[in-house]
């Protein structure tokens, strides 16, 4: 029996240690206002760029300021729904700025652009969704993974949809037959 004195000695030990890292409501502050001074700070560096490069700016500073917030908030209690907080955090950061980076661009390579932006946005929404029911608990195996699969062949289809309304984007720039082909064989690869 020498061997249960050690097995909770150790289990007290990182119950220890991952309580210690566990934010006071001090430093909780403190860390909440390091994020909204380094916020400024990117903002202010925004202000001597000029047009899309200054919104550009300010849509990474603000993304980068979204994320921390959503970091320390899962830090300081890292459930399912805040840890996909996170993710969604990323997400959008993500696709605001790439969505803002497409402002450069004009005509049909804009909207395709936007289409591409808006695809890797709903794919990593998508896959937040499916971590989320992944990580949920239930006391039923069978009934969990029943509920993953739906998952996955739900965000599958609505990333099929988005990356298909960007290829199709894509075949704009063409015209008559090669528009209908490039059209169709869009169709095909994303089972529209």
């Amino acid at each position: 029996m020498p061997y249960f004195p050690r097995l909770l000695a150790t289990c007290s030990a990182v119950l220890m240690a991952t309580s210690a890292f566990a934010l006071t409501p001090a430093e909780h502050k403190a860390e909440k206002d390091r994020i909204s001074a380094e916020y400024k700070a990117a903002k202010a560096q925004c202000k001597s760029m000029k047009g899309n490069a200054n919104d550009v700016c300010e849509k990474q500073a603000e993304g980068r300021e979204k994320v921390a917030l959503a970091e320390l908030n899962y830090q300081k209690d890292a459930t399912e729904g805040n840890r996909h907080k996170l993710a969604k955090a990323k997400a959008d950061a993500d696709y605001d700025v790439a969505s803002e980076k497409c402002d450069d661009q004009t005509g049909n390579a804009k909207d395709v652009c936007k289409k591409d932006a808006k695809a890797a946005h709903v794919r990593a929404l998508e896959a937040a969704k499916v971590a989320e029911v992944r990580h949920a608990p239930r006391a039923d195996a069978a009934a969990k993974a029943a509920d993953v699969s739906a998952a996955r062949k739900d965000a599958s289809q609505h990333v099929r949809e988005a990356e298909y309304k960007a290829a199709a984007e894509r075949c704009d720039t063409l015209s008559g037959d090669a528009k209908d082909k490039c059209v169709n064989d869009a169709k095909r690869q994303f089972g529209q």
